[in-house]
Parts: C-alpha cells; structure tokens; sequence
C-alpha cells in the first residue's frame, strides 16, 4: 500500500504522522513545492520510527510527482491556510489553480488513486477535484464534515463532561461557518438521545461553537488548525485502506440525495476500498432539510466562482 499526501505544511505532515504510526502503508511520500521541505518533515517523522516503534518508509519530494508514482490513496492539503478574519470561502482564487494543478499531476502517475481533499473552502474544492478529473465520484472525498462531527462530539462531550468515544453525532451541509449543520436532534450518548440531558440554551450553544469551530481555532492560533484536520483525514485513510465500512460524514457528489444534485456536500457515507461505497440518508425533518438545502445554496454559490476564474 502507498499514500501520498501533498503538502507538508502542518496539516498535511500530522496527517502524515498519523498514517505512519498506525502504519497504513508500507511507503508514505510527503510531497511540498518549498524547497527541502518535505524531504525534512520526512527525514524528522523517519527519526521517530525506533522510538514509535513502526515501519512505514517515508520519503519526501520537492514538487516531483514521479515519486509518488502508484499511490493507492492520495490526500490533498495544499493550498493558503486561513488566517484570523478570513472566511474560507476568500480562498477559492488561490486555492482553486493549486488543487487542480495537483489533481492533474497525481493522475499522470496514479491514475487509480483515491483522493482526500482538505484544501479550503473544502466543498468548492472537492467538486473541482471531480469536474478536472472526470474520476468516478466514489474516488473523490471532501473531509470536511468528518472534522466537523469531531469538532461537534468534542462540544458535545464538554458539556456532559463525558468521553468523546461514547458520542453518536454527525455535522451535515457545507464546511464553512454558515453552512455546517450539527444535527443534535439525531445526536446520542450510547444510545441515549443527548437532548434528554442538555436544556435548550445548551444545545443551542453547543451548535454554534460547533459551527465556529474552526474560525475560534484560527483567531487562537493565528492560522488554521492542524491537528484534528490532520487526524481526520487520515481517519478515512484508514477507513479506505482497511476496508473499514465506517460511517463518516463526508464531502461526496450528490445525484438526487437529500434533495440535491450537481454538487459535493457533506452526508453520512461509509467509507471502504473503494472509497465512499453507500450514502445513508437520515431522514431529515423539515426544517433540517430546509438549513440543507440553504447550504447547499451557499455552496452552489460559491462553486460558481469557479467558472469565473
């Protein structure tokens, strides 16, 4: 098994270091366009093999897609990370040339590949990843809504100061500030329906930290996050490569699903060796359905920059 994941910035090279040390492929490249960039944050994870104790060969390249020649599953960082006061949305520009300049590059040499996409604004970038390259949908996947479901369990568990891993919860929608959809209603503590144990105030509450998760992580840090971005992608990594059948909610092209078509939006979808295999649907209520279908309108919105670039 090999995995490329493009861009050694912080996301990119925790997600990295998470793939090695659950060891999901015999060889891992790291793939930047600064110059010795990757070959170090390669050469430094390498170093910590004898002391993590696993055996996955990681290499690093500037900017030679030949090196990542037969990737089973290749995960897309790249691209300008957000800075405090900027929406994801302000990086279609930039983001939009590097993301298919990538996805040309990585099919000349894996034209069988798997791709994860978590250059921002994920949904906009996701559907360009399928429009360029004419892959079959199931090979293409946005991580968006899996760093926002672990961003929703993480609020949720805060709140009723319980473990994380006990959580059932799921964010639909677009990953952005506006369009990302908690859906607490549907939420469980093993089993048990959460809304039995929050008051309205603090459901309310845990919905909007939830969809400020990332621009609260931004104005802390000065950028984006990287850890829990990171760990998600590599969390459908092992899904892909370990034929898991997880369900996750992810970025996927919908052809009629909840209501929805010509575009890639956040749904619960099980993820396998094939990439995503099945989209579940959930039954919505009105009104979910009504905050999907406005955010899939805020989407849509923002892909159309797309044909003015």
């Amino acid at each position: 098994m090999k995995i490329t994941v493009v861009g050694a910035g912080a996301v990119g090279a925790t997600c990295a270091d998470n793939i090695a040390r659950k060891e999901l492929a015999s060889e891992l490249v790291l793939l930047d366009i600064k110059e010795g960039f990757a070959e170090g944050k390669a050469q430094d994870m390498m170093q910590t093999a004898a002391l993590l104790g696993f055996d996955t060969r990681i290499s690093g390249s500037t900017n030679d897609y030949t090196k990542t020649a037969n990737s089973d599953v290749v995960v897309i960082t790249s691209g300008l990370p957000r800075k405090p006061g900027m929406t994801r949305e302000e990086l279609i520009g930039t983001n939009a040339g590097i993301v298919k300049g990538v996805c040309e590059n990585i099919l000349k040499h894996s034209p069988n590949a798997i791709i994860i996409v978590i250059s921002n604004p994920m949904d906009t970038m996701t559907y360009l990843a399928l429009q360029s390259t004419g892959l079959p949908k199931n090979r293409i996947i946005g991580m968006g809504g899996t760093l926002d479901s672990a961003r929703f369990k993480y609020q949720l568990s805060t709140t009723l100061d319980c473990s994380p891993a006990d959580l059932n919860a799921l964010v639909v929608g677009g990953h952005g500030d506006t369009t990302m959809i908690p859906l607490i209603k549907h939420a469980t503590w093993n089993s048990i329906p959460v809304t039995k144990f929050l008051s309205d105030e603090q459901q309310e509450k845990i919905i909007a930290d939830t969809m400020v998760g990332g621009a609260t992580l931004t104005k802390l840090l000065g950028t984006s996050a990287w850890y829990a971005p990171g760990a998600a992608g590599a969390a459908l990594v092992e899904s892909i490569v370990r034929d898991e059948k997880k369900l996750f909610t992810c970025c996927v092209s919908l052809n009629g699903e909840y209501g929805q078509s010509d575009i890639c939006l956040g749904v619960p979808v099980v993820i396998g060796k094939n990439g995503w295999e099945k989209i579940v649907d959930m039954e919505l209520s009105a009104d979910e359905q009504a905050a999907f279908n406005k955010s899939a309108d805020a989407v849509r919105s923002m892909n159309d920059v797309l044909k003015t670039l």
